[in-house]
């Protein structure tokens, strides 16, 4: 099968290598020249394990090639849309200047009995609109909206092996056999391996994602919520959630209490959805979002407010070691990063801020060169007053005390992410401060 993919970024670079791998003949379309200088050597424009691999193995078949030139899409059958949807400058909502922009570029090549198939997080309504442009265009092409769950670290893995495909299809009978028919090929192999399939409407397929990245982003304040319930009491909140997660309505994932979430997907996507709810006039419906949001915020004060108080409330000139920038660890993505963040208050505390990462130091850099930068772990720590970690990469996870302790001026440890066993610590002869933990 012919596909295009417009938008290389994170999602669409993935996606294209990935359904090159499963045997479709692939161009991806970007305006980028940088990323796809990268992209056509094999090389990812952003860490994703397993990525520069995929895009050797299938550039290297002749299946996948990438191009600036918009006309390069005729031929294909079915178009993926996988652009950005950020924030807006300023508001909560949605920015869709990119959305729109592929779908006006893309119109004047579609053929009849092409597939356009969304796959970027979008407010709900926005397939529908989409759809009577095209129409009003005169394009006899279908939409579709397929939505992306990828996980950043997992991207590759989730797209050759989804664990689930949605299928949103238009209204109109003809249209929707249209559609259906090009995704269960493009997807042919996912689904001979019997991933679960939902067929829908346009707006049940846009709210899924939304949903999904709501209600795992609840489910992160929730247990930090009684993170700040537990700090209050001098109870375990780690315990707390060993204890509730054994019951198979709630699970032990994602109730990890620690800094919080961040990353290019569920803060914005939460304050989308606030935005558009409060346009469909149902605002209050997700009223909740707002504490979500406001209780994640609260987790970055909270370590800054650890460090500050294991300085003795002086924290101007002393040194700090941040260990890690990335919002989560596999990833050097540090938009929206807690870790970042911290970084960066306790830099405007007046405290000198060493920050490490094995990713993500030069995306950090160019947000903030005002940091200390260092790529050794060994070099961040030395000298450090207080040693902080926020992201949890296993080589920060698995540190031992004993060995770190010559290194540092003072045995002062913040744990934001609660991965450390706290006796541990102490028995080395560190202060020891996690996040709602006695």
């Amino acid at each position: 099968m012919r596909i295009s993919v417009i938008g290389c970024g994170y999602l669409g670079a993935v996606h294209a290598a990935a359904m090159a791998k499963l045997g479709h003949d692939v161009v991806g379309v970007d305006v980028d020249p940088v990323k796809l200088a990268a992209l056509r050597r094999g090389e990812a424009p952003f860490f994703e394990p397993g990525l520069p691999e995929l895009l050797l193995e299938a550039g290297a078949t002749g299946r996948l090639t990438f191009t600036d030139d918009i006309s390069a899409v005729r031929g294909a059958k079915l178009h993926f849309i996988a652009v950005g949807t950020p924030q807006r400058q300023g508001a909560n909502s949605a920015d869709l200047r990119f959305v729109d922009a592929a779908f006006d570029q893309l119109i004047p090549h579609l053929s009849a009995g092409d597939v356009v198939a969304g796959k970027s997080t979008v407010p709900v309504g926005t397939a529908a609109r989409l759809a009577e442009k095209m129409a009003a265009s005169g394009s006899d092409a279908a939409l579709a909206w397929n939505p992306e769950f990828l996980r950043e670290g997992f991207a590759v893995k989730d797209s050759l092996t989804p664990d689930r495909l949605v299928f949103g299809l238009p209204p109109e009978p003809a249209a929707a056999s249209l559609a259906q028919a090009a995704l269960r090929e493009a997807y042919a192999t996912a689904l001979d391996d019997a991933t679960p399939l939902v067929v829908t409407d346009y707006a049940t397929a846009e709210l899924v994602k939304v949903s999904a990245n709501a209600f795992l982003a609840t489910k992160i304040s929730f247990i930090n919520a009684m993170s700040e319930i537990a700090e209050a009491t001098g109870a375990d909140v780690t315990q707390l959630a060993d204890a509730i997660g054994f019951d198979g309505r709630i699970g032990r994932r994602f109730l990890g209490a620690g800094v919080g979430f961040g990353g290019g997907c569920l803060p914005k996507d939460i304050r989308a959805f606030m935005a558009r709810a409060e346009e469909l006039g149902r605002g209050e419906s997700v009223a909740f979002l707002k504490e979500v949001d406001a209780i994640n915020m609260r987790r970055r004060h909270k370590v800054v407010e650890h460090v500050v108080d294991l300085l003795d409330h002086e924290p101007y000139g002393k040194t700090v070691a941040v260990l890690g920038l990335a919002f989560k660890p596999h990833s050097d993505d540090v938009r929206d990063s807690p870790a970042l963040d911290v970084a960066v208050r306790l830099k405007g505390l007046g405290a000198n801020v060493r920050a490490t990462d094995p990713e993500a130091i030069e995306n950090a850099r160019a947000l903030h060169p005002q940091l200390d930068y260092h790529a050794s772990f060994e070099e961040t720590v030395t000298g450090a007053d207080v040693v902080v970690l926020v992201t949890e990469w296993d080589q920060y996870r698995y540190l031992d005390p004993e060995a770190v302790a010559p290194l540092v001026a003072a045995r002062n440890v913040v744990d934001g992410r609660n991965s450390y066993d706290p006796a541990r610590w102490r028995a080395a002869g560190w202060t020891y401060r996690g996040l709602g933990r006695p």
